[in-house]
């Protein structure tokens, strides 16, 4: 017999504040996983999450890395290097943004560079998009050529210096971080604060390698990746609660192997304000809503009225 469909629930306040933007809800897409503009609107009304957040975009057009790009680690998520392939900013403000405006979804761009001035020119590319662009997420956990093999995200310095560089796009700004600085991530999300960071994003996906056994070589084309999915849950929230113990002022956009509404609850519990579906997405298309509307049931179970009152709640031994 087929389970009945959860309706939305009315009487749950899913709103949620991240520093200036507030969002009818706390579930987002996560970069990387939704395309580049209103892909899954085929799937559920974007609309009714609370915010697209597009692949990461550069100033110019980019092919990404060599196949094979995606490899499934067994039953607990993937390892990808993708290589954030795009269009563009100029391309995407022309042929995807308005598609994506049409649907009524609140947007998320995501913007990466290799130099501090290619922030800076992508930053200036977003001054002139219209209101639905409700913050820009600077993913800064891609390679930084200007100091060597490395991430921006990995230095401190660095790290204020692109968010510092990207006011010009005259909106509420995001720090999307790398958990592979282990317990110094407070430290460059303090740092990414200090650039102007009215967020951060935790986490980004942690190194890893597969090997082709009967070859031993990589099974991506770039060799290394970076691994998601249920396996980096308790590692994602772990970063969460180290930040908000060291940050408790500052908003977080929790991300990392949210699958179900447990998931999306324990990194609410644990100080996140909001919480981004990735990999799970590339698994159900319709993960997002789905997990709204699960969020929604789970606080109205509880007795809770409104997701904020969730927040922080994780009762962690000092």
């Amino acid at each position: 017999m087929r389970k009945p469909r959860l309706r939305p629930n009315p009487e749950v306040d899913l709103s949620t504040a991240i520093g200036s933007v507030t969002l009818p809800s706390p579930i987002m897409t996560a970069a990387g996983t939704a395309g580049h503009g209103a892909e899954l609107h085929a799937f559920f009304p974007l609309d009714e999450i609370g915010a697209v957040v597009v692949k990461s975009l550069a100033p110019w057009p980019w092919e990404g890395n060599a196949p094979l790009r995606v490899h499934a680690t067994g039953g607990s998520g993937m390892i990808n290097s993708v290589g954030l392939q795009g269009p563009g900013l100029p391309a995407w403000l022309e042929t995807e943004l308005p598609e994506l405006e049409y649907t009524g979804a609140r947007i998320v761009v995501s913007i990466w560079g290799r130099t501090v001035d290619d922030y800076a020119k992508a930053a200036e590319l977003l001054a002139a998009v219209g209101a639905q662009v409700v913050a820009v997420e600077v993913n800064i956990s891609c390679p930084n050529t200007e100091a060597g093999n490395e991430l921006f995200a990995h230095s401190a310095e660095l790290t204020t210096e692109v968010m510092a560089a990207t006011a010009a796009c005259g909106r509420p700004r995001w720090a999307k971080l790398s958990p592979n600085v282990g317990f110094r991530l407070p430290e460059i999300a303090a740092a990414a604060a200090a650039g102007g960071a009215e967020a951060v994003t935790l986490v980004n996906t942690y190194f890893g390698l597969a090997l082709d056994v009967a070859t031993g070589r990589p099974v991506l084309g770039a060799g290394r990746g970076g691994v998601s999915g249920p396996a980096i849950h308790p590692l994602a929230v772990r970063a969460v609660a180290d930040v908000r113990a060291a940050l408790p002022e500052l908003p977080i956009i929790a991300v990392g192997g949210a699958t179900t509404v447990a998931d999306v609850v324990e990194f609410a519990m644990v100080g996140a304000q909001a919480i981004q579906i990735g990999t799970a997405t590339l698994a159900d298309p319709r993960a997002c809503h789905r997990l709204g509307i699960e969020l929604a049931h789970w606080c109205a179970n509880q007795g809770v009225k409104t997701f904020a009152d969730v927040i922080g709640t994780a009762q962690l031994r000092q």
